[in-house]
């Protein structure tokens, strides 16, 4: 399966920005393939079931051409305050009471050319009882197009972390010192110098913002005309100003490409996940099927008291083992295939197990020669080695498989090694006895 990133480029390498309505129906094309991918097996699919509604989430908002803009940061900073000034009405709860915001809330902003700008709250991150509200927060500000990581001061070890990991990976972000009304010009000064020098690493000077969503009133001294002073608070209006030029400066020039590019990104996580579901759902798949031949040919083996057939039936079940191993892996083998690759992986184990087919004819005469007489004890032994060999036969035929019919750079033989190696081989025969045997006097 290929990475949804990894078709998608990004503009500054491309120069993409000149159009980015390409790349908007380039990464809705690319997510639609994924959703609607045939070859993800359902159990998959539903194991993912919460990732694939997002991913239909976020085609749904490119298509109808929405930017989203998330408030991110710790309880009381803020957040609601300064989507409220943005949007100059109150959609956003800001009451005085912490952990006000308990999910995810919206509100559109203003028309941005062909789509429009969605402003999302998000509860704070630093909740004594609200783990999964904080996941939340950090789950809607990673999937956000923009995030403003809202601060009111020097940054905690706790923030600084929130923001380190919020700027990885494409993201865009900005760092917001909001409530910067409290300090004076020098102290305001200072701080913003702090906050770029810890930050210098992975955000720009120009990213990090001072601004002021609900400033304190002002108290305003007034001398009536008998000489008296009355002292009266008056209301200021926000101080966005800076925030808002660099918000719609970023929107303007690539505000579609970063949507294109956020939905390219969770595309990618998901394949990813997807992609190893699939890797370990076919390998316990392959174990399952790997052990149930073992068992079959163990009692083929122990059960036919001819030892020349006893070959021929091994090798006969070796083949449609590996036939059907290649059907879970997505390969069609015919049993010419299959019988070539049966030559390579036992010229590999003849070669590293010389004693145990030695043992094999041993058994396989010791059992003719008893003439059928209590050969339970000979039968039981001929075949845990049958089964041992086609664990390890089916093991050599899985890796190969799971490589793309390839051995890789270390070759058919250490591959052999190597699992000869990762194998307790006493303990396993000792195992497949004990089960043949107790399969023998079941029958």
């Amino acid at each position: 399966m290929q990475s949804v990133l990894r078709k998608w480029r990004s503009p500054e390498k491309t120069g993409a920005q000149a159009n980015p309505e390409r790349h908007l129906l380039e990464a809705n094309r690319n997510i639609r393939e994924l959703i609607e991918d045939t070859t993800i097996p359902s159990a998959v699919r539903a194991e993912l079931s919460a990732e694939f509604d997002e991913i239909e989430s976020i085609s749904n908002k490119l298509r109808r051409g929405e930017i989203h803009i998330a408030a991110f940061g710790r309880v009381g900073v803020g957040k609601s305050s300064l989507l409220n000034a943005l949007l100059q009405r109150d959609a956003f709860s800001t009451s005085p009471l912490h952990g006000e915001t308990t999910s995810e809330d919206r509100a559109e902003w203003q028309s941005l050319h062909d789509g429009h700008v969605v402003l999302i709250d998000t509860p704070g991150i630093d909740e004594l009882d609200g783990e999964q509200r904080e996941q939340l927060a950090h789950k809607i500000s990673q999937r956000a197009d923009v995030t403003l990581m809202l601060c009111e001061s020097d940054l905690t070890d706790s923030e600084f972390q929130a923001l380190e990991q919020l700027c990885t990976g494409h993201r865009t972000v900005l760092l917001v010192l909001n409530k910067a009304d409290r300090y004076t010009a020098e102290e305001l000064e200072l701080l913003l110098q702090r906050l770029q020098d810890r930050c210098q690493e992975f955000l720009t000077p120009e990213r990090i913002i001072a601004t002021s969503a609900a400033p304190r009133p002002e108290t305003v001294i007034r001398v009536d005309g008998l000489g008296r002073e009355h002292e009266w608070n008056r209301e200021r209006a926000p101080d966005l100003l800076r925030l808002k030029e660099r918000l719609w400066s970023i929107l303007e020039k690539e505000g579609q490409t970063l949507a294109a590019l956020n939905a390219a990104i969770f595309a990618s996580e998901l394949d990813e996940k997807v992609a190893t579901r699939i890797v370990a759902a076919r390998k316990s798949v392959a174990e399952k099927i790997i052990h149930n031949y073992c068992i079959g040919k163990g009692l083929l083996v122990a059960l036919n008291p001819v030892p020349i057939t006893d070959l021929l039936a091994a090798a006969g079940t070796d083949i449609a083992m590996v036939i059907h191993l290649g059907e879970v892996y997505g390969f069609r083998m015919s049993r010419r295939e299959a019988s070539k690759l049966l030559l390579t992986i036992s010229a590999q184990l003849i070669a590293l197990m010389g004693a145990y087919w030695g043992m094999n004819l041993v058994s396989s005469v010791l059992k003719t020669a008893s003439a059928g007489l209590s050969t339970a004890l000979t039968a039981a032994a001929q075949g845990s080695l049958a089964w041992y060999a086609t664990y390890l036969t089916g093991k050599m035929a899985q890796t190969w498989f799971s490589r793309g019919k390839s051995w890789g750079s270390s070759g058919p033989r250490d591959t052999a090694r190597s699992i000869l190696a990762s194998l307790d081989r006493d303990s396993m025969i000792r195992t497949a006895r004990d089960d043949i045997l107790s399969r023998l006097k079941r029958s």
